[in-house]
């Protein structure tokens, strides 16, 4: 009997071995789940912050200040709370992924993690440029629209080298994006759903199929 299932316990060792090698599997749902939440509450501040409903549109007009001037209180206060929840999110998912790591014995930082770093970044940097050229030009409606294709994309990009759920996120992230820039007025809603509820939902369903 074990002489009958030692190539088939060879072959799962085989197979394990190379999806090692060539998919970063350390990503953990839990830091999904805490990547969105961080994500709805910088949108919640933000709500806040301007004091308008969630269902409110044009909330990119208090970029202007009555008399039509630049409101910079509005840049600062966006983009520390975009800074805020981007550092937390790294924050939290380098913790997850690390601690997921050293429990399957695995090196977090190697040639495949590297891969999927370089292939997310290209597209999230190019966004992230793009988004600075409409804060230049004042078309503030655009940026979380463009923020969600752009990720989406990136993720994507990036799917090939990790777990194929990825790719789904992805299409789900750029998706949005899309939707959001059809009804412009509500990109700040679109902005919670995409960063905030997807990647809750996301999160759970990998935690529950891959680690639980």
């Amino acid at each position: 009997m074990n002489k009958q299932t030692e190539p088939l316990e060879t072959l799962s060792e085989i197979r394990s071995m190379m999806e090692r090698s060539t998919r970063f599997i350390s990503l953990n749902g839990l830091s999904g789940v805490f990547a969105g939440i961080f994500a709805l509450l910088g949108a919640l501040a933000a709500y806040v912050y301007l004091k308008i409903s969630f269902l409110q549109p044009d909330y990119y007009q208090y970029s202007r200040l009555p008399d039509g001037s630049v409101n910079f209180s509005f840049y600062i206060f966006f983009f520390t709370d975009a800074l805020l929840v981007l550092f937390a999110s790294i924050f939290i998912a380098v913790s997850f992924c690390t601690k997921k790591a050293r429990k399957n014995g695995v090196n977090i930082w190697d040639s495949t993690s590297k891969r999927l770093l370089i292939n997310l970044m290209i597209p999230l940097i190019f966004g992230g440029l793009f988004c600075l050229v409409l804060v230049y030009h004042g078309h503030i409606g655009y940026v979380a629209p463009v923020m969600l294709l752009f990720y989406g994309l990136s993720l994507v990009n990036a799917s090939k080298y990790t777990l194929p759920d990825i790719r789904f996120l992805g299409i789900t992230e750029a998706s949005l994006g899309i939707i959001s820039a059809i009804w412009i007025g509500y990109g700040l809603l679109f902005w919670a759903l995409g960063f905030g509820l997807v990647h809750i939902v996301y999160g759970i369903m990998m935690y529950y199929k891959y680690e639980r």
